[in-house]
């Protein structure tokens, strides 16, 4: 069951990504990504949402089986960068201020690097 439902929300979340950035595209340009970081920005404000929201569910299977769907599952789908946002202020809440802005630091310059370096590898290769 768990499976299913991290399939539904990531495909609801994927398709939802794939419309919104499109969108916001089309109506303000190319020229800054604000499609990507629109749907970064509310898929962080919807993985805080939910979180917060599970933690008052009295059934702990209930709130692992929305936690699939609408965690894992729609904001999975709709970005990663939620479940960063999400672990970071998760270690901030802890007091933990030095490790998430090692995390901040590391995951931005470490996945723009990533970025770089796989852009660089398929520039090499002849297609």
């Amino acid at each position: 069951m768990a499976m299913l439902l991290v399939f539904l929300g990531g495909a609801l979340g994927s398709m939802w990504r794939y419309w919104w950035s499109g969108l916001v595209a089309r109506r303000f340009g190319e020229t800054f990504p604000f499609g990507t970081f629109s749907v970064n920005l509310v898929g962080s404000t919807m993985i805080g949402v939910f979180s917060g929201l599970l933690t008052h569910l009295s059934s702990a299977s209930l709130a692992t089986a929305f936690n699939q769907l609408l965690v894992v599952g729609i904001c999975g789908g709709l970005t990663t960068f939620s479940s960063f946002s999400l672990q970071t202020y998760s270690l901030i809440l802890a007091g933990r201020w030095g490790t998430a802005l090692s995390n901040i630091a590391f995951s931005t310059g470490l996945c723009l690097g990533g970025v770089a370096l796989g852009w660089q590898i398929t520039q090499q290769i002849n297609f």
